[in-house]
């Protein structure tokens, strides 16, 4: 169970090269040797996150995961569980890919979609029903503020976003009472492998910044947390602007 200083016994990573995952994960490691399972496609970046977080300390186990295959998702989560109580699970998986080509492409638009959305529903449902049976647990859903108000220059990826970020909500709501939570994280620009040659946007934050706010967040109990906290009110504020106004923001 994760204790009253917030520091986790076992931590399942669904995107185990994900680097604002690694970032949390190194975090929790610093504070003390954590027991973390790595779901990721096999691959020689696979291999080295589970070498990065043994020289943290901690243990690492790999296992196969492809946010695609829906229909393994429910027995992946029942074999980590049989590995003992799940306390964290970082919903850490996304595809940003070409944001133009991306709604040009049917392929390209179905794979946004089926990856960012129908992937992290797949996945979201047993893990409800594995920390209900448990009494206690956290899932960490990595959403993005692209999903607050959806832009014209990234409307496929946000809107798979803004389905994510939902979902993740209300499956949050409806785990009060359970002993299980959800805590969803919305970052604005992150500096990471997926964004590596865009232009950062203002506000712009690390992976390490970003698994800061993720261990306040799990030690605090929070539902929903901002990154940098700031983006909050730029997003409010965004929100309320009218459609005409909006589509002529360089957004």
């Amino acid at each position: 169970m994760i204790d009253a200083l917030g520091q986790p016994r076992r931590v399942l990573v669904l995107g185990g090269t994900s680097d604002i995952a690694l970032a949390t994960v190194a975090a929790w490691s610093a504070r003390g040797a954590i027991d973390v399972v790595l779901a990721a496609r096999p691959g020689s970046r696979r291999t080295e996150a589970a070498d990065q977080v043994r020289a943290w300390g901690s243990t690492a186990t790999e296992l196969d995961f492809d946010a695609l295959d829906t229909a393994s998702h429910p027995a992946l989560i029942e074999h980590v569980a049989a590995g003992g109580d799940i306390d964290v699970v970082l919903v850490a998986f996304g595809v940003l890919g070409d944001e133009e080509a991306a709604w040009h492409d049917h392929d390209a638009a179905v794979w946004h979609a089926q990856v960012n959305y129908v992937g992290a529903v797949s996945v979201g449902v047993p893990l409800a029903a594995q920390l209900t049976k448990q009494g206690h647990g956290v899932i960490v859903a990595i959403s993005s503020v692209a999903g607050e108000r959806v832009r014209r220059s990234n409307f496929v990826y946000g809107s798979s976003k803004a389905g994510m970020d939902g979902f993740y909500l209300g499956l949050g709501e409806a785990l009060r009472g359970t002993g299980a939570s959800v805590l969803v994280v919305r970052p604005g620009f992150v500096k990471t492998k997926m964004s590596e040659g865009r232009e950062p946007a203002p506000l712009s934050v690390s992976a390490d910044e970003v698994a800061a706010a993720i261990l306040k967040g799990v030690h605090e109990g929070s539902d929903l947390i901002w990154v940098p906290m700031p983006m909050r009110a730029v997003m409010s504020a965004l929100r309320h602007v009218p459609r005409p106004v909006f589509r002529r923001l360089p957004l």
